[in-house]
Parts: structure tokens; C-alpha cells; sequence
């Protein structure tokens, strides 16, 4: 496997250069600068909390906002989650929770397409969805988000905290034709991450 390329983005100067010099060490990444990243790139993002100004930034930089970005947060408020995922977050780890080695492994899940957000956070940023869903949508949702059935079964499953296996088990598909179908509808749908899988069918009035 080639080594992972990976920009570091920290509000503080101090975790800059050290998360740099970490990752530096590391011989599956590769570090770059953030003006460097392509779209299979991974942004490290360290900050005390999601602040409008670091939002901000990560949405207008025409470079970095269609990158993957491994988030390590103090705090990460309810109203921050939904800003965190259209910003392309996919992983959310706990700076007091948090190796280096844990950093370097959450990296490498990105890549091979495995999101890491929290089950407490996906909860959270679900009843956000709801929230947010205008009373005016159509009930034949499933048609007008353009969803079969069973994506809608396996969307459904997700949404209820069920990883791969368990859905498969449910619903007697196999482990392949549940990622089949995951990846068949965020790949047509141009849908980021499984959350902002669930949360496209919920705003769509499906869930």
C-alpha cells in the first residue's frame, strides 16, 4: 500500500508542529501542505472546538473542501455536527482521548472507506436531520430521492447504529451486497460518508 498523504491543520501553533513532526515519522503517511492535497487526501484537523471561523475556512478553501478530513475536537457541541459532516468530516476522535498511534489508525480507516463518527455523535446528528426536515416534503420520498427500497432498508438499519455485519444479518443479504449497496447509492447520489448517507434519506423524508 502506498503511504497516505496527509496536511495538518491546527488552530494552535504549538500542535501544528508537533502533530506535523508525529505524522513525519510515520512511514505510512506522508505529509504535505494543505495547499497540496488532492481529493484521495486526508486533512488532520486539531482544534479546541468547531468555531464559525475554522468552518469557515474549511468550506471556502477551494483546495481542502472536497478533501476527507480525521477531526480531533475538545469539544464538539450538538450544533456543531451537522457543520462538521458537510465539511466533509468523516472521523471524530477526543483530543483527550487520543494517541498518536489511535491518529495514525483513524487515518488509515478513512482511507479504506471506514467513517469513524462516534455512535453518540451519528445520534445527535440525526435528531439534527429531523429538526431540520421541512413539514412540506412529499411523502413518496423514496421516489423523489431517488432510493430503492433496499436502500432504504439498509439506510434505515444504519441510522439505528447497525455496522455491516448486523445489517446483513438482518435483512439476509451478504456482507458484499450491503457495501454493494452503500457504495452504489453514495457513489450515484455524490453522498460523502454512510452519516451523510442517512442524513440525505432523512432530509429527503425516507427515514
Amino acid at each position: 500500500m502506498e503511504p497516505v498523504r496527509v496536511a495538518v491543520h491546527a488552530t494552535d501553533m504549538i500542535m501544528q508542529v508537533g502533530l506535523t513532526s508525529f505524522l513525519q515519522s510515520r512511514p505510512e503517511l506522508v505529509v504535505v501542505a494543505r495547499s497540496e492535497l488532492a481529493e484521495q487526501d486526508i486533512l488532520l484537523v486539531h482544534t479546541d472546538r468547531m468555531a464559525q471561523e475554522l468552518v469557515a475556512d474549511l468550506r471556502a478553501d477551494p483546495v481542502t473542501a472536497q478533501v476527507s478530513k480525521v477531526l480531533i475536537v475538545g469539544e464538539l457541541r450538538e450544533s456543531d455536527i451537522l457543520s462538521a459532516v458537510e465539511c466533509r468530516v468523516v472521523a471524530v476522535l477526543s483530543r483527550a482521548q487520543t494517541c498518536g498511534d489511535r491518529v495514525v489508525e483513524t487515518i488509515l480507516s478513512v482511507v479504506s472507506r471506514r467513517g469513524l463518527l462516534p455512535a453518540e455523535l451519528l445520534g445527535q446528528l440525526l435528531d439534527g436531520v429531523r429538526r431540520l426536515r421541512c413539514d412540506s416534503v412529499d411523502p413518496r420520498g423514496v421516489d423523489l430521492a431517488g432510493l430503492t427500497s433496499r436502500e432504504v432498508d439498509v439506510l434505515r438499519l444504519m441510522a439505528e447504529g447497525h455496522d455491516t455485519v448486523e445489517i446483513a444479518d438482518k435483512l439476509c443479504y451478504s456482507e458484499r451486497t450491503v457495501k454493494n449497496v452503500i457504495y452504489g447509492l453514495t457513489n450515484r447520489l455524490k453522498l460523502r460518508n454512510r452519516p451523510h448517507a442517512v442524513a440525505y434519506a432523512m432530509r429527503a423524508g425516507v427515514l
